[in-house]
């Protein structure tokens, strides 16, 4: 499972439930989409074009390699 967000700190952000959903797959996929890995937030990020159609190619990249997405095109806000 993947949640795939504009973040106004980090731009795009693909981000797995656990370390399961990073198959060698889905990381070839988000390389190949410039996302680079980041430790301190556990996830995928591009800080480019975080737009509307930038999160459903990635939303819709990883459904069709079979996991779930939940994907929002404004930022989250921080509770």
């Amino acid at each position: 499972m993947f949640l795939v967000v504009p973040d106004p700190a980090h731009g795009l952000v693909a981000a797995p439930r656990s370390s399961d959903d990073l198959t060698p797959g889905t990381e070839e996929t988000l390389t190949a989409q410039g996302f680079a890995w980041n430790s301190e937030i556990e996830a995928y990020i591009r800080p480019t074009d975080n737009s509307p159609a930038a999160v459903e190619l990635t939303a819709g990249a990883l459904r069709e390699l079979g996991h779930y997405v939940f994907s929002s095109y404004t930022p989250l806000p921080i509770a």
